[in-house]
């Protein structure tokens, strides 16, 4: 290696450290909570030089460390994470039509229920066994 290959190198270390400080650094479990990437798949990624990674001192010891904004980047890449993602909100969505369709029927029962005369046998309730 000569004297300009070390210089280029030490050139795209400069830029990519400029690049990363502007980035929120992270726990795994972290990284893992807000993008819904798996850890084991966030240790592939560093092991293998797709994400930088490093270590700093945590409350029980070393802790790895990743940037947040790469992880994001690296897991909207992935088609099987994306298609994890979309079946997440789908399931959200659901989630969200049968709670308003849940509210939709109390108001219609509510309103069934106000329509009915005072001494119905519908409106009192069983008496406990």
């Amino acid at each position: 290696m000569d004297w300009e290959d070390r210089l280029d190198a030490w050139e795209l270390e400069l830029e990519l450290s400029a690049g990363l400080e502007d980035s929120e650094w992270v726990t795994l479990e972290r990284a893992a909570a807000d993008t819904g990437v798996s850890r084991a798949a966030l240790r592939g990624w560093y092991r293998t030089g797709q994400i930088p990674s490093r270590l700093a001192d945590g409350p029980h010891g070393p802790q790895r460390l990743v940037p947040l904004a790469l992880v994001a980047a690296r897991a909207e890449a992935s088609p099987r994470l994306r298609r994890t993602a979309e079946r997440r909100l789908a399931d959200q969505a659901r989630i969200e039509i049968l709670r308003h369709r849940v509210d939709q029927l109390e108001l219609r029962l509510a309103a069934l229920e106000e329509r009915l005369p005072p001494q119905s046998p519908a409106r009192q309730r069983p008496a406990a066994p």
